[in-house]
């Protein structure tokens, strides 16, 4: 069983949790030693660092909307894992691939949705490239088996 899907998913989804305490713990520190008085510009960074956290948590919403933790290549099949919970989805039942490059992200539609529902996706290992985005080369795997798999099975 081969891992297509990144190990870094975590940080993805812990992230929040981390930057808004920090935030909060130094702007009070700003507070407490007088910042505000000799430094006021100090607490307009903070505010500009809360606004690119607001948006950021907004974006990465919608990123983790559907976003499972761990993918696995089992042949056949692919094991989804969320947290604790587990789901096998063979090849046949995936009816489009898709792959988006900024931030990368695979995207599978399922014919019939699963425990993740009908579109599932993850976050493939970071590429390190040079000049235009090449074609992702699991997504393209994907496609080609999933494309095969539902040819196999109507016949």
């Amino acid at each position: 069983m081969k891992r297509i899907s990144t190990e870094s998913t975590v940080h993805l989804k812990w992230a929040p949790f981390i930057f808004w305490p920090i935030l909060v713990v130094v702007f009070l520190l700003l507070i407490a030693n007088g910042a505000y008085d000799l430094a006021p510009s100090l607490l307009v960074a903070i505010g500009i660092a809360a606004l690119f956290g607001v948006v950021n948590h907004y974006h990465t919403k919608a990123i983790r909307r559907n976003l499972v933790d761990a993918v696995y290549d089992r042949g056949n099949s692919l094991l989804l894992r969320r947290g604790r919970e587990e789901e096998t989805v063979p090849f046949s039942n995936i009816a489009n691939v898709n792959f988006m490059s900024e931030p990368a992200r695979i995207t599978l539609q399922l014919s019939t949705p699963g425990k993740f529902g009908g579109e599932v996706a993850f976050i493939p290992p970071p590429q390190i490239y040079f000049g235009p985005i090449p074609e992702n080369e699991i997504a393209n795997d994907l496609t080609a088996r999933a494309v095969k798999a539902r040819s196999a099975g109507s016949h």
